[in-house]
């Protein structure tokens, strides 16, 4: 299963990279040809963002390799550094959006507005559809690299109002006033998922009342003394990975063995887990990793 959804993944990714590089020519084009410094901008931001997203897609491809002797658990953590990098690519593009708007609110420069409409429109259709198409992804590679789109959607929705309006009035203040407010609110967000994603890279706990459900529901067990060394964190945002030491309170033969790996098996199955390491010890063994007890 996992495998078909990654698959689908880079194929929803391998579509962003398709349309946004696309597009991209077509604004440095729009650009040139409509005379407007902010299109430009937004060309070379869009620049940015495929060279990330198409990073991306290779990242991704590579995670959907199996696992080896180098990488015992496959290649799933490579989608996560994709969203890592995607994310601080996000940022730093965001910062630059800043350095070029703020100073166009002292200095605003009247663009060509009918040019800037036309390319406005097309690029809420094409970044839109593209962004559509990734909204449909659950992994934080998907997640971060929507953001980037949907900035991009934002973006057009600001140059698509400041088209109209200046159809209109002599306002060109409009545009570095729009793309600060986009660029802030994406900003936002992004830094979120960056926050997430740098927890799960340090292999914090992906969710803390999940950790809880599973150390209680192994604790239930009538054979079960004890649990301890209970470590859960993910590859990707996605795939889990569960070790524990349960403590027996008697000694078992092979078929109550068998019976409680059963019953495990059959408690943890509700949680989805990728991998499962379960330990376990008897009553007065002691344990060899007793430098560290986690329940």
């Amino acid at each position: 299963m996992h495998d078909h959804h990654s698959h689908t993944s880079s194929n929803r990714i391998g579509w962003a990279f398709v349309l946004n590089f696309s597009f991209t020519i077509i604004e440095f084009i729009g650009g040139w040809l409509t005379n407007s410094t902010a299109i430009m901008a937004d060309a070379v931001h869009d620049l940015g963002d495929s060279l990330s997203i198409g990073l991306a897609w290779l990242l991704n491809k590579l995670g959907d390799k199996g696992a080896d002797s180098t990488y015992t658990y496959g290649y799933h953590r490579f989608s996560l550094l994709g969203a890592l990098i995607n994310g601080a690519v996000l940022v730093a593009g965001s910062i630059w959006i800043f350095t070029e708007a703020i100073p166009r609110l002292s200095n605003p420069e009247m663009p060509n507005a009918p040019g800037m409409l036309m390319l406005a429109i097309l690029g809420v259709a094409v970044n839109g559809y593209a962004a559509f198409k990734l909204s449909k992804g659950k992994t934080l590679n998907e997640q971060i690299l929507n953001w980037h789109l949907l900035e991009d959607v934002l973006g057009w929705v600001a140059v698509l109002i400041v088209a109209i309006v200046l159809l209109f009035v002599d306002w060109p203040i409009l545009d570095p006033i729009l793309s600060i407010g986009f660029t802030l609110f994406i900003l936002f967000n992004v830094a979120k998922n960056i926050l997430v994603t740098v927890r799960l890279f340090l292999q914090a706990t992906p969710d803390k009342g999940m950790h809880d459900k599973i150390y209680q529901a192994l604790s239930n067990l009538q054979k079960v003394q004890d649990v301890h060394h209970l470590h859960l964190w993910s590859l990707d945002g996605e795939r889990n990975v569960l070790t524990a030491h349960l403590v027996l309170n008697s000694v078992v033969d092979q078929e109550t063995q068998i019976g409680l790996k059963a019953e495990i098996a059959e408690k943890l199955s509700h949680f989805h887990l990728e991998h499962t390491t379960i330990e376990f010890e008897l009553l007065d063994e002691g344990c060899r990793d007793i430098k560290e007890i986690i329940g």
